[in-house]
């Protein structure tokens, strides 16, 4: 375990790439085999709307995946399965990289293929790889910053770190957190003998490219008043996310790494931080550090630090590789790979819609754990939050087509349809014009941005709301309906009223006020 690893010149399909490649392609097919057995997500709806409004930021995320679905309508088309192909190939690539990653810490074929099925069994991965959202990307994005940064440290070569900025910039255009890994590995130059790139121009001029890769985001943040910082205050004001104590998360990055797994990538980030042959990259096992301990006192999310893991199994299935390279003990290599790959297999139909909706909540009964819930909200819901946020949505948009059907037609042209949050308003908007609604309007994200697009406010269909609330905005509120019960759904019975006669005036005077940035 302390012999130096020592180079070789291998080619890229050597020592298990060609298995590893295979096996990514074998989840790129498996994710478009079961993606599309539910319905679109609640954020999907948002990056579906935001792509048809292009622009250099959004009240919620950064432009990148709105810009990405929508070269993705123009190219594969507007059917579920299409939406989320692009994640699946993102996380395969991914599978691709942890393994190329591995190899140049010094794997073999073992290694290469333990890395790659480690993150193909990792729960959480198997759920980015599944849905559109902003988390589908970052893996990917934050292990490419790693790679760079690998090859530079490997090879005392400074121009990869160029590239490592330059990575880190489109990073920067998909999530803001890949700052935190950013500000983490330069606290990890700081701390081990690789300060001395620091005063080298190649990292300066990386960080040159970053900073103008996302100046056309910043520039729009500061044009609008930073959306995103004044979107996370009231998100912590409101108390609305579950705060995990420093036990309960690491704990849950077990979890959703899948227990069997963790062993792997806890070995990784311990043999970055003190494994003499793997000296030349410890600031990564430093940035791991900082990256978790700022997610925790920052009180992120459980899935907030997953994108830095694959660096840590690739590390980690080396360690294991040549801790098991004795041939008595090379039983346990097949052995290993079926076990990690099994506890992939029973986690994931808590990830993906393996099963049937029915059949999934039988499944869960049976779990000797809950499934972590990330939102109070979503506390007394049947279904974790990645399955209830796809049901429901077409009961809410055939109710607001009845109370629509009952509008004048010479009314039609003035009459808003108003929304609470972005998933009503984005599956208005998505399903609406089957329906012959019009774009919907809400104070919610980015659509408060959109604005009321024209309409006075006398005549308004309005989704939610208490009746109280409404009369004291509106002359005449007629009560139309529920939307129709969905017991999977976190969204339902919702209210849908006719309103008329505005006491505020014109729409635009108080449109201001209904600002709804949480």
């Amino acid at each position: 375990m302390t012999a130096p690893i020592a180079p070789e010149k291998r080619t890229f399909l050597s020592e298990g790439m060609a298995v590893v490649l295979a096996i990514s392609a074998a989840l790129l097919i498996m994710h478009c085999i079961f993606n599309s057995r539910y319905d679109f997500f609640r954020d999907e709806f948002d990056y579906l709307a935001c792509a048809r409004h292009l622009a250099w930021g959004y009240v919620d995320q950064p432009p990148l995946i709105p810009w990405l679905t929508r070269l993705s309508l123009m190219t594969l088309g507007d059917s579920l399965r299409a939406i989320r192909f692009l994640p699946a190939l993102w996380m395969s690539l991914t599978v691709a990289l942890t393994a190329q990653m591995a190899r140049e810490f010094g794997g073999r074929a073992f290694a290469l293929i333990c890395s790659a099925a480690t993150v193909i069994a990792a729960p959480i991965y198997l759920n980015d790889g599944y849905l559109l959202t902003t988390n589908c990307l970052e893996p990917l994005l934050w292990s490419s910053c790693a790679y760079f940064a690998i090859l530079a440290a490997k090879h005392d070569e400074p121009r990869y770190w160029l590239w490592f900025g330059v990575v880190a910039g489109i990073g920067m255009q998909e999530k803001y957190s890949i700052a935190v890994f950013g500000f983490a590995v330069v606290i990890g130059l700081l701390l081990t003998e690789q300060r001395r790139v620091l005063l080298n121009k190649w990292i300066w001029l990386g960080g040159v490219a970053a900073f103008l890769i996302f100046l056309p985001n910043l520039l729009w943040n500061i044009h609008y008043d930073f959306p995103f910082v004044q979107l996370l205050r009231n998100i912590k004001t409101a108390g609305r996310d579950v705060v995990l104590s420093p036990l309960e998360y690491f704990l849950q990055q077990c979890l959703i790494l899948q227990p069997i797994v963790a062993p792997i990538w806890i070995a990784g980030a311990l043999a970055l931080l003190l494994w003499k042959p793997f000296r030349p990259y410890r600031f990564l096992g430093w940035a791991y550090l900082v990256s978790l301990t700022l997610f925790i006192v920052l009180h992120g999310k459980n899935y907030y630090l997953t994108p830095i893991y694959p660096m840590l199994l690739a590390a980690g299935a080396v360690i294991f590789e040549r801790a098991i390279s004795r041939p008595r003990l090379g039983w346990l290599k097949p052995v290993s790979i079926l076990l990690i790959l099994a506890g992939g297999a029973w986690l994931a139909p808590v990830v993906m819609p393996v099963l049937p909706v029915e059949q999934y909540l039988a499944y869960q009964e049976k779990l000797p754990f809950k499934v972590p819930r990330s939102e109070h909200s979503h506390m007394g819901a049947a279904l974790p939050q990645h399955f209830a946020d796809q049901f429901g949505w077409h009961e809410i948009v055939s109710e607001v087509a009845l109370a629509w059907n009952e509008i004048p037609p010479n009314e039609r042209p003035d009459c808003g349809i108003f929304a609470q949050d972005y998933g009503q308003a984005g599956a208005i908007d998505w399903y609406g014009p089957a329906y012959g609604l019009p774009p919907s309007l809400s104070g919610h994200q980015t659509w408060f941005l959109w604005g009321p697009r024209g309409y006075s406010g006398n005549c308004m269909i309005v989704l939610g709301g208490s009746r109280a609330k409404l009369e004291s905005a509106f002359q005449q509120v007629e009560f139309v309906g529920n939307t129709p019960d969905n017991p999977y759904a976190l969204e339902k019975d919702l209210a849908v009223s006719i309103c008329r006669g505005s006491k505020f005036g014109r729409i635009e005077q108080f449109w201001p006020t209904i600002k709804k940035w949480r």
